[in-house]
C-alpha cells in the first residue's frame, strides 16, 4: 500500500508512458529536463504547482495534475489514520458503511458536512478544508469503475434537526435519495421501531480490497482506529449482517428518505 503522494506520482508516471512519451521528451514539452521528470516520478523531487501546471497547460488536461496537487496539500494537513484510510477507500471494491449518528460523509451535501464539524471544536480554515478534503473524496462514487457502496443509517440521522438551517435536511434527504437511485450505492434504513439493536454500539465501515482481504474502520469522540486483524474483521463482519438484516429493503428505504424529506419541508 502505497503512500497519497506515491498514488499522485504514479498517476503522472501512468499518463506519461501513456501518451508514448520517453521522460526527456516529456520533460521538452513541458520546459523541465528529463532528469527532473525522473526525479518527480521517483520521488526524489516534490511535484511542484508549476510543474503540475505546465504538464496540465502543455497536455491539455483541464486542470487534472494540479487538483491532485491541491488535493495532495489537503490530505497531508489531515491526521496519519485518515490519510491511511482513504487510500483504502479510494481502492476498494465494496464499502459496507453503517452509521447511526450521521449520512455517511461520501453522501453528504456541502451544508451538511459543514453542519457535522459545527460547535467549536474546528475553527473556520480547518471547517474549509476538511469539508474540501470530505467532497473530494466522492468522487470515487462517479470515476468509470466506482466501488460498490451499501450504506446502512439509523433513521434517527434522517430525522435529527440542524437548528438555525431551514432547507438543510430536506437538501440532504433529497440528495441521499437521489444517490440511491445509482446501481453501485445501495442505502438502507434501519427503521424507529426495530428498537435496540447491534448497532447501537457504534458507526464502523468495512472495506473489501481487489485481493478479497478486509479492512475495517470505527472512530469515536476521540479518535478513530483502522483494524485489519482478521478475528476483529471476523466480529465486525457478523455485527454487519445483523445489522443489515434490522434494515428495510432498498425500495423501502427509498421511499423512507423521501417521506423524511417531505416532513422536512414543511
Amino acid at each position: 500500500m502505497g503512500t497519497v503522494t506515491d498514488y499522485v506520482l504514479e498517476e503522472l508516471r501512468l499518463f506519461r508512458t501513456g501518451i508514448g512519451l520517453s521522460q526527456d521528451d516529456f520533460g521538452r514539452g513541458i520546459g523541465y529536463s528529463g532528469s527532473h521528470v525522473s526525479s518527480v516520478e521517483t520521488g526524489g523531487r516534490p511535484p511542484t504547482k508549476e510543474y503540475m501546471r505546465a504538464v496540465d497547460t502543455h497536455h491539455q488536461t483541464g486542470g487534472r495534475f494540479l487538483r491532485m496537487l491541491d488535493g495532495l496539500a489537503r490530505l497531508d494537513a489531515e491526521p496519519a489514520w485518515l490519510r491511511e484510510w482513504i487510500e483504502f477507500e479510494r481502492e476498494a471494491t465494496t464499502l459496507r458503511w453503517f452509521e447511526l449518528a450521521y449520512v455517511p460523509g461520501l453522501l453528504q451535501t456541502e451544508r451538511y458536512a459543514r453542519a457535522t464539524l459545527a460547535g467549536g471544536r474546528f475553527d473556520a480554515e480547518d471547517v474549509d478544508r476538511i469539508v474540501a478534503s470530505r467532497l473530494e473524496r466522492q468522487a470515487i462514487l462517479h470515476r468509470p469503475r466506482p466501488p460498490q457502496l451499501i450504506a446502512v443509517l439509523d433513521e434517527a440521522v434522517l430525522r435529527r434537526p440542524v437548528l438555525d438551517q431551514p432547507g438543510l435536511m430536506v437538501e440532504q434527504c433529497e440528495h441521499l435519495a437521489q444517490l440511491a437511485t445509482a446501481e453501485h450505492i445501495q442505502v438502507h434504513i434501519v427503521p424507529t421501531d426495530a428498537g435496540m439493536y447491534l448497532g447501537m454500539g457504534g458507526q464502523f465501515i468495512i472495506a473489501e480490497m481487489p485481493d478479497g482481504e478486509r479492512v475495517t474502520y470505527a472512530d469515536n469522540q476521540l479518535t478513530a482506529q483502522i483494524v485489519d486483524a482478521s478475528a476483529d474483521i471476523a466480529k465486525l463482519a457478523k455485527t454487519w449482517e445483523i445489522v443489515r438484516n434490522e434494515a428495510l429493503p432498498r425500495r423501502q428505504s427509498t421511499e423512507l428518505i423521501k417521506e423524511v424529506a417531505k416532513s422536512w419541508a414543511f
